[in-house]
């Protein structure tokens, strides 16, 4: 009797240890970036005087946060392209980074692809770290998902890029690929995910709409954490019991997700974003001379002078408005092509150049894709078609806003998608439908780029049409120079003039119906 107390007492003992056990709370950490778009250093953005960003700053963060405990590292997208940090070296520079950082997944962005497929593989193949792209088809080397278990919890991450990306950067860069639809795709993958996760968390490139629209329409998800938009979401939303987050863009904040589990299951999670800020004193870490180690190798090859600006040049507001460099890169397009007007996707314009002296790499940075200009032959008609394409995601803050020269319009963002422009004028005088202008663009747009249908079908109509290795040639086409990029035909004219000094001259105007 006595050795079966004792037995019952030692089962009574270990299921109430059991149980207290399985209560046990666990606080994971997932940290997220996105849109960093190669911004390595410190840079004061148009209007401050402050410097934000420096990833040596991020990196010490994250590594100040991992010694407090379980920490997962993570990217939602568009890493190794945009400034000449990245870009003139094709994001090496930028994997490397990633490596010494440890990145635990990231999530394929639309201008992974500006290099073209061949160094997408081979950035893709460098990566220390899974590449996911649930909703791509056609790509290999990247997975639809990655499961990583951390305290005896299993967090799987679903990567997703933007349905877009064949218009969002050059169709050269993505031959054969299919971008399906992201509802879909992920259903499909917590399908799959069944009994190999207890959390699942979407790394998404589709913008902060984009993933509240999402979370409301699938059931599952513990988190979206995403980019594409640089949406500076500060207070997380909850929506389906989905936290919705995202850490705006170019390493100036880290976004930190604490997820608290108990019995495998999240019983609350708490997002916030980490300003970064440039370091004291900067430390001698592995991070740092790698930034130095690229930094040195991009102003041997840029920091050349070429120029003086008299004022800022605001390439921080060119997605909502009419902005002076805008206008001073539309102005240099048309008289390059010597077309009636000239119009460009405000996404084109990368960053802003500060008053003083002009470098080289300043303009490399406005303007890193290799994009050339074009003079294209358009009616009335269809540049008011391509101006309302432009407009319509101003609420979005999309690239396809337009920037203009030889042109002016008013426009009313409160009226209907293809209903909103007001009083357009061409070369001075209210435009004709049937009448045919021609007009400077590069040949993203040209080719039908950022959804700008009318340039492409205009393009494509061409008699004697072709478009051999992403040189277009045909009747409409009345300028064309796929031998000298965009930036260098900038970098051109600065030198040709010296000083610059453009302003606000009143071409795009907002009006209240």
């Amino acid at each position: 009797m006595k050795r079966y107390i004792a037995w019952l007492l030692l089962v009574l003992f270990l299921a109430a240890f059991g149980r207290n056990a399985a209560a046990e709370q666990k606080v994971v950490s997932i940290l997220h970036v996105n849109d960093f778009h190669g911004f390595a250093e410190p840079y004061r953005p148009f209007g401050s005087e402050d410097f934000l960003g420096g990833i040596a700053a991020l990196a010490f963060e994250v590594d100040r946060i991992r010694a407090q405990g379980p920490t997962l590292l993570v990217s939602a997208g568009d890493m190794i392209q945009g400034n000449n940090w990245a870009n003139l070296f094709f994001g090496e520079s930028v994997v490397e980074l990633m490596n010494e950082m440890r990145f635990d997944a990231m999530a394929l962005g639309n201008h992974e692809f500006d290099f073209g497929l061949d160094v997408l593989r081979k950035r893709i193949s460098e990566a220390q770290f899974p590449v996911l792209g649930a909703n791509v088809e056609g790509l290999d080397l990247i997975r639809p998902y990655v499961v990583k278990e951390i305290q005896g919890v299993r967090i799987a991450f679903i990567g997703l890029v933007t349905e877009d990306v064949p218009v969002t950067t050059h169709p050269r860069n993505v031959p054969g690929l299919s971008f399906l639809p992201v509802v879909s795709s992920v259903e499909k993958n917590l399908e799959l995910l069944r009994g190999k996760a207890d959390i699942v968390i979407v790394l998404s490139h589709i913008g902060h709409a984009a993933d509240r629209d999402l979370a409301a329409k699938v059931t599952g998800l513990t988190a979206i954490i995403g980019g594409h938009s640089h949406t500076r979401v500060l207070q997380p939303v909850v929506i389906n019991n989905t936290i919705v987050l995202q850490a705006w863009e170019h390493g100036k904040a880290l976004g930190r997700l604490d997820l608290y589990v108990e019995d495998l299951k999240v019983v609350r999670a708490e997002g916030r974003l980490i300003d970064i800020r440039p370091l004291p004193e900067t430390p001698d870490t592995a991070v740092t001379r790698l930034v130095k180690k690229y930094s040195e190798r991009v102003d041997a090859r840029l920091d050349e002078p070429v120029g003086e600006a008299l004022v800022d040049l605001d390439g921080e507001n060119v997605r909502s408005r009419e902005t002076n460099l805008g206008n001073f890169i539309t102005d240099i397009i048309r008289k390059t092509a010597m077309t009636d007007a000239a119009i460009i996707g405000g996404g084109s314009i990368r960053t802003s150049i500060k008053k003083g002296k002009i470098l080289m790499k300043h303009v490399y940075a406005v303007s890193p894709f290799n994009n050339y200009v074009v003079g294209v032959r358009l009616t009335g008609r269809q540049i008011r078609e391509a101006l309302e394409h432009g407009l319509s995601a101003i609420e979005d803050g999309a690239g396809r806003f337009p920037q203009v020269s030889g042109m002016s319009f008013a426009y009313s963002r409160t009226a209907a998608v293809g209903a909103r422009i007001r009083d357009l004028t061409i070369a001075g005088r209210p435009a004709e439908a049937d009448r045919e202008y021609t007009v400077a663009t590069d040949d993203f747009l040209a080719a039908g780029g950022d959804g700008y249908k009318a340039f492409g079908e205009a393009v494509r109509s061409s008699k004697d049409f072709t478009n051999v290795g992403g040189t277009l040639k045909g009747e409409k086409l009345v300028y064309s120079n796929s031998g000298k990029w965009e930036r260098d035909v900038i970098i051109d004219y600065i030198r040709e003039v010296k000083q610059v000094s453009p302003v606000v001259e009143g071409r795009i105007r907002e009006v209240k119906d």
